[in-house]
């Protein structure tokens, strides 16, 4: 689904939709991507978070982050930052650039009940902090989670996320085993895909059956998808916009807390490399 969010950007929801609402642990995702800047310069002024994590991606582009924490970063081309919210954050996201083309994915992740209302943390890494697997003509960025040896840098201890980035040539094929529990989602950004049998083209997002080893063959003009999978937390989700909580009445607190000053209680840990 094409939408608009922040303050005028426009990006493409797949998770977060009427069609699919949420994908335990998973509640949004969002790819956003254009080289023409009436539609990312505006950017995603301050707003609230609480209840949850957001993890974000950045493929090309420059995005400034600033925070109530204190937190301040520049997310470049191939940076990742993970923002665990938790019991509140106001943060902004604005493009650091005036042209050119700005592209990248958000995530949102839950967290249980008794993580809501805990402190706020904060990770962010350079393209550099990434590792990089190549193999032939296959490229897979680890995020989160480890591949062929290799560990993302972001540490998400309370779903155990993996995050990868897989580039594949024309014709080839990507194979890789996840957790049978873990709920699973890929999703192509660049050219065309197939897994078992099914097309995938750019926007679309597949779901994978819980203990499906996966294999993704790419078409004729190559592919670059996501990967990623978490283990699902299996509470009540309660969602008022951007608080996410268990009942109706812890999200009527997070609204009188925003409304009163009383959001932001904790300074936030963070971590950057």
């Amino acid at each position: 689904m094409e939408i608009s969010e922040g303050a005028g950007v426009t990006v493409h929801r797949t998770i977060g939709t009427p069609a699919r609402r949420n994908l335990d642990p998973f509640l949004m995702l969002d790819h956003f991507g254009s080289d023409n800047p009436n539609e990312y310069i505006a950017g995603f002024p301050a707003h609230p978070h609480r209840g949850f994590i957001t993890l974000t991606y950045m493929l090309d582009g420059h995005m400034r982050h600033e925070d109530s924490m204190g937190n301040r970063g520049d997310l470049g081309p191939g940076g990742v930052q993970w923002m665990k919210a938790a019991s509140g954050v106001i943060h902004s996201e604005m493009p650091r650039q005036s042209e050119g083309l700005m592209r990248g994915f958000q995530l949102w992740i839950n967290l249980p009940a008794s993580e809501k209302l805990s402190d706020p943390a904060y990770q962010e890494f350079s393209a550099g902090a990434v590792p990089r697997v190549a193999a032939d003509s296959t490229v897979v960025r680890v995020l989160c989670g480890e591949y062929a040896g290799q560990r993302g840098p972001i540490e998400d201890p309370h779903t155990d996320v993996s995050y990868l980035d897989v580039e594949l040539a024309a014709g080839d094929s990507f194979r890789h085993q996840l957790p049978a529990e873990h709920t699973a989602f890929i999703t192509v950004f660049e050219g065309e895909a197939s897994v078992a049998e099914t097309p995938l083209q750019r926007h679309q997002l597949a779901v994978l059956a819980p203990g499906e080893g996966l294999s993704v063959t790419a078409g004729r003009d190559g592919a670059r998808f996501i990967l990623v999978a978490g283990s699902p937390i299996g509470e009540p989700i309660v969602q008022y916009g951007p608080f996410v909580m268990n009942t109706p009445e812890e999200i009527e607190q997070a609204m009188r807390d925003y409304r009163d000053n009383e959001l932001v209680q904790k300074k936030a840990a963070f971590r950057t490399r």
